[in-house]
């Protein structure tokens, strides 16, 4: 992973293989040029006060994300200055949000693959902002090339680019209690969401249930957090049907991972429960062609669980967090969970399986079951649940249900605040009845319309009495089979990483319920 350092040297002096320079383009009513951002001011001065006209005569017009490479004059020790746009500024001394220095960064540290060592001249006006453009740059650094083999030119060195090697945030104060520290949060945060992403890219016939179910063995050994596992066997004795008849037509058998991070100091206590599908091919309700290839993101809210827990470890966050990840591959064979048949969950109540694609409710709902037990103050499930939900938000945006609506705004804030797009969703209680059964106590489908918002419903009805719930459903943003853009990489993305995260560190500040 990318080394990040702070540092108070001028950017005309730092020999580095390039500067990062922001940019951008004021909208308001004065004259609506390029204009170079705060923290640049010198390598503004070694282009004689002419950066951003160079710049416009590049072609550059300071929209967000845009770079733009140029050779250094004279006065830089680097040979090279990278401008990266941050945008439209309604005036020319206007700050810059967080996400806004957040997509800069990783823009740039993208930008700058094969790159030994770059300086960041971004607009860093306190240790909020330094954290901003340290995770982005962490972020965006991130590539998976574990299944590559990279061809070797005729000197026998390695072709293709590697990530950024160093990054130094210029204009930082390294021996600022503030700085540090907000540099050390994003560091722990992006390492963690880069092995989540690491989890969700890993093709499935190298991580199923017990393989991720080691992972995280080894992580919980490294961290200090107890992990138990329940094999295919504790599940059975258990009574976990929901968990075991998803998993019942693969040969990888399921897995339920239980990962505590306890603080001696915690007043609260938050469980996060994860769907960890390592491959959904639908089972006997098999996906049309076209909608298999990327299932191996299946377990991306298993991973974004996995993470927050170990992220919140290394932060030593003064909550206690409970991860649950419900893993299974979702197979067809003659030994699969048939549509028709009836599961009897961990809860007691028994499931009419009308689609068998229609899984992670399943395993999901043992799950949360389970977790009702230790009588958390909120649970937070994550996962990819439903194609409606992309339906209705696109593939940038995750839904948030709960039944509690002061918890669910409270994770919406959390969630735009560290740069996550959500959107709260509705659980009408019409819809309830559409998954009622002549068979069993609930079916596993209702509604076509609202499929959404009938899946955190049925959720809803496995979480214990009186315990403060919420549902994200992230099926849109977990995977991007897109380009890259901002921070955010092709493939898995680590989404809902450091919304659990802000939400623990708030619940342990007391200021989450």
């Amino acid at each position: 992973m990318t080394a990040l350092t702070l540092s108070t040297s001028a950017a005309p002096g730092l020999r580095a293989d390039a500067i990062v320079v922001g940019v951008a383009k004021v909208t308001g009513s004065t004259s609506g040029d390029l204009v170079v951002a705060p923290g640049a001011e010198a390598v503004d001065k070694a282009f004689d006060g002419r950066l951003a006209d160079v710049l416009e005569t590049l072609g550059a017009s300071g929209g967000e994300g845009e770079v733009t490479k140029l050779p250094a004059p004279s006065g830089l020790k680097s040979p090279l200055v990278l401008a990266v746009g941050l945008g439209a500024l309604p005036e020319k001394n206007a700050s810059f949000s967080a996400e806004t220095l957040r997509r800069a960064g990783g823009a740039a540290a993208r930008a700058l693959a094969g790159t030994g060592k770059a300086g960041f001249a971004l607009p860093v006006e306190d240790a909020a902002d330094a954290g901003a453009v340290a995770e982005g740059v962490l972020l965006g650094a991130y590539s998976f090339d574990a299944y590559k083999e990279i061809a070797k030119n005729g000197n026998g060195a390695k072709k293709g680019k590697a990530p950024l090697v160093e990054a130094v945030l210029l204009g930082a104060k390294p021996r600022d209690k503030a700085f540090k520290a907000a540099v050390e949060r994003a560091t722990a945060v992006s390492e963690e969401l880069n092995r989540a992403r690491d989890l969700v890219n890993t093709p499935p016939n190298d991580l199923d249930p017990e393989a991720f179910a080691a992972v995280a063995q080894a992580a919980a050994k490294e961290h200090g957090i107890k992990v138990q596992v329940l094999d295919e066997k504790a599940l059975a004795k258990g009574g976990y049907g929901g968990i075991l008849g998803v998993g019942a037509g693969s040969a990888s058998a399921p897995r339920l991972v239980k990962l505590s991070y306890t603080s001696s100091k915690a007043k609260k206590h938050l469980a996060f429960v994860g769907k960890g599908i390592t491959y959904d091919s639908g089972g006997i309700s098999l996906k049309p062609a076209g909608h298999n290839e990327t299932m191996k993101c299946d377990m991306s809210g298993a991973a974004a669980v996995f993470a927050a827990v170990v992220a919140a470890a290394r932060l030593n966050l003064q909550v206690n967090v409970t991860g649950w990840l419900a893993l299974a591959e979702n197979m067809p064979s003659g030994s699969a969970t048939r549509p028709g048949d009836v599961l009897r969950m961990y809860s007691g109540r028994t499931v009419e399986v009308l689609n068998t694609d229609a899984e992670g409710r399943l395993v999901l709902a043992d799950a949360i079951a389970k977790a009702s037990e230790d009588t958390p103050d909120a649970i937070v499930d994550v996962a990819t649940l439903t194609g409606a939900m992309m339906m209705a938000l696109g593939n940038r945006t995750f839904g948030i249900m709960s039944n509690d609506d002061a918890f669910r705004s409270a994770v919406h804030e959390a969630a735009e605040e560290v740069g996550e797009a959500a959107w709260p969703m509705p659980l009408p209680d019409h819809l309830r009845k559409g998954m009622d059964s002549p068979t069993a106590d609930i079916a596993n489908m209702g509604e076509r319309y609202g499929g959404g918002l009938v899946a955190g419903l049925f959720l809803k009805e496995f979480v214990g009495e009186g315990i403060t719930w919420a549902h994200l459903d992230i099926a849109g943003p977990a995977f991007n089979e897109q380009g890259p853009f901002g921070y955010t990489p092709k493939g898995g993305t680590g989404s809902a990483v450091r919304t659990l995260v802000r939400l623990a560190e708030l619940t342990a500040a007391g200021d989450l319920g």
